[in-house]
């Protein structure tokens, strides 16, 4: 199965900095950039540009150099990243809001790097960088006497224009090439496609490093408009929020977790200035819809969500979807929709080959975006660039990992990691197909699905929830695990239930604005290791039963530190641990508990109290 993307042509030198230049030409005068209460003109930003370019010609730092950015928003910021391109050189964006031995360890897996450019405020983070730190505003007397004009510096499509890192499977981050050409195409595609001209004003909300952060950043600038940067290092919805009120800010990217807070927030204060922008095109996540249907229905919002997919070593966007046009029915998970210009989509079996329409296969991306590869090394990751033949002609192609199919209506839908799924009590689980349930419960605003390794070895789900505060089911404040369960056992297998529920009050977000899981499985380790300072005691009418279960759960656990709130799955609590208990259950106490039971009440005080509801217990 196969999507094409419209065919449309490039010029013979598709380079994106060329464009920018064209409109220092053109509307001199015209705001380029805002930050901070500074404002600089498309003249002034393209001539600081050209200085910076001169001096990295000067320094044999020309075409074919990676130079390390590592600078907060600023307009220094744009200078070294257009001048960078301008000399023929490729950026690599070191994000500052990274800790030190992060930033050591992103020098090390970049070959051949140049220099850095790092103001006084970032370099420090940058330890004994291994290279030449140069800070912007140390160079004023150097670069006051370079040409201010355009350097003569003969860039080609091929070219590389910047390289991000990404995570990689082994741990060690992934160092992925963008070519002129690629970028090109890409903002090419947003211009036609989206119609962005001089009055599409962006804000950038997510961070230097992120791959969706170079478009968004080179996007306003590629069309004549004006670029406007926040001070913030990491993502501030409130301020975010007040910059999107207070300037006419039409476009914003940014990740789908990251439209979650601005929608809450622009919720909570009865605002209208994130509904009234043009558009918000967001992706790089699973999406559930009901996060964003009361507010994309409120009167007043006419904001264009184009949901979109892509992956940094595809230049970042493949295809995209106007949300508008979705209805959602049971868990079909929302369509990223139709390949971007140039773009083809591929969907394969495990032998490479096409898959039937509707049928689920790995997604491939070809055509302009697919980018040079990895420039740190060539491990097995390597081999996901490859080259395959269609319509007998040889095609570079790049394999995602991501499983997907295409509707009748011919759009994409990506079903998450093909990598991603974990076997759970013997079945192969999805954790953002339980997300989704999740998120479909009443009581439930938010959702994220872990997977962690229990006390015995084997691999369990835990799911944290935000709670809804409009929630009217009449449970407390806390997250119920047995109301949650129910509802999901309605529509799921039981393999699919989470193991545990933890009651949040956010879901933790990575520098990136993507869910950050890592901290969340932190946080469950945290309550766990917390448990031993638990009451231990029941009370109650129950308390003779709970002291038969509790002696069972110390027992078959192994530990003698359960409380009668302890949660079974969060003390690492499993289907085999769970059969044991229910056999002494019936042999120490004369009570049957069936499965679904032991799900529904995974305390000793639930389950205690469920004993005693059926007066199951046999007199001894």
């Amino acid at each position: 199965m196969i999507l094409r993307g419209k065919r449309v042509a490039l010029p013979p030198a598709p380079v994106v900095h060329r464009r920018f230049e064209a409109h220092a030409r053109q509307t001199p005068d015209a705001v380029a950039v805002s930050c901070a209460g500074e404002q600089v003109t498309y003249a002034e930003l393209d001539a600081a540009a050209n200085r910076f370019a001169h001096l990295l010609i000067g320094c044999d730092h020309g075409r074919g150099a990676k130079v390390g950015i590592c600078l907060d928003y600023s307009v220094d910021l744009l200078v070294a990243l257009l001048g960078t391109l301008k000399a023929g050189a490729a950026y690599v964006p070191f994000d500052p809001a990274y800790p030190a031995a992060r930033l050591d360890l992103l020098q090390q897996q970049t070959p051949d790097l140049a220099l850095i450019v790092a103001s006084p405020a970032t370099a420090p983070r940058l330890g004994s960088a291994a290279v030449e730190v140069l800070a912007p505003d140390r160079l004023t007397d150097r670069l006051r006497d370079l040409p201010a004009t355009d350097p003569d510096v003969p860039v080609v499509g091929d070219d590389l224009c910047y390289a991000v890192f990404t995570s990689g499977s082994t741990g060690t981050p992934k160092l992925t090439g963008v070519r002129h050409k690629g970028w090109y195409n890409l903002l090419n595609w947003l211009r036609l496609e989206y119609g962005l001209d001089s009055g599409s004003s962006n804000l950038v909300v997510s961070v230097f490093g992120f791959d969706l952060s170079q478009r968004s950043l080179m996007a306003p600038l590629f069309c004549g408009a004006t670029q406007y940067l926040t001070e913030s290092r990491s993502f501030d919805a409130a301020l975010v929020y007040r910059l999107l009120a207070e300037h006419r800010i039409r476009t914003v990217h940014c990740a789908t977790s990251t439209l979650y807070l601005l929608v809450d927030w622009e919720s909570a204060c009865g605002g209208e200035a994130l509904g009234r922008l043009d558009y918000v095109l967001f992706g790089g996540e699973p999406l559930h819809v009901e996060r964003l249907q009361e507010w994309a229905r409120r009167r007043g919002t006419t904001c264009t969500l184009p949901h979109q997919y892509g992956v940094a070593e595809c230049t970042d966007v493949a295809t995209s979807y106007d949300l508008a046009g979705f209805r959602p029915a049971g868990h079909e998970n929302a369509p990223v929709g139709r390949p971007a210009y140039n773009t083809e989509i591929h969907i394969l079996d495990e032998r490479a080959d096409g898959v039937a329409p509707g049928e689920y296969g790995e997604i491939c991306i070809s055509g302009i975006g697919v980018g040079a590869g990895y420039l740190n090394g060539a491990g097995p990751e390597s081999q996901r660039f490859t080259t395959v033949l269609v319509d007998g002609e040889p095609r570079r192609l790049y394999r995602t990992g991501d499983l997907g199919c295409v509707t009748a209506a011919g759009d994409l839908v990506v079903a998450g990691r093909i990598d991603a799924q974990v076997k759970v009590r013997g079945m192969r689980v999805d954790p953002t197909d339980v997300e989704r349930a999740l998120v479909r419960l009443p009581g439930v605003r938010q959702a994220a699905v872990v997977p962690v390794a229990g006390r015995a070895g084997q691999t369990e789900l835990v799911a944290f929830v935000v709670r809804d505060d409009r929630d009217d089911s009449g449970g407390d404040s806390d997250t119920n695990p047995g109301r949650f369960r129910a509802g999901l056992l309605a529509t799921l297998p039981r393999s699919m239930v989470p193991a545990g529920f933890v009651d949040v009050p956010w879901i933790p977000l990575s520098p990136h604005g993507k869910v950050d899981r890592a901290a969340l499985v932190a946080d469950f380790q945290n309550r766990a290791a917390d448990i031993a300072d638990r009451p231990l005691m029941a009370s109650g009418g129950t308390a003779m039963i709970a002291d038969g279960v509790q002696a069972i759960w110390c027992r078959e656990l192994d530990r003698d530190d359960i409380s009668t709130e302890d949660d079974f799955f969060v003390l690492g609590g499993q289907s085999v641990i769970m059969a044991k208990i229910q056999r002494a259950l019936v042999e120490e106490l004369g009570a049957e508990v069936p499965t679904d039971q032991m799900f529904l009440n995974p305390t000793v005080a639930s389950i205690s109290a469920y004993i005693e509801s059926q007066g199951a217990v046999t007199q001894q």
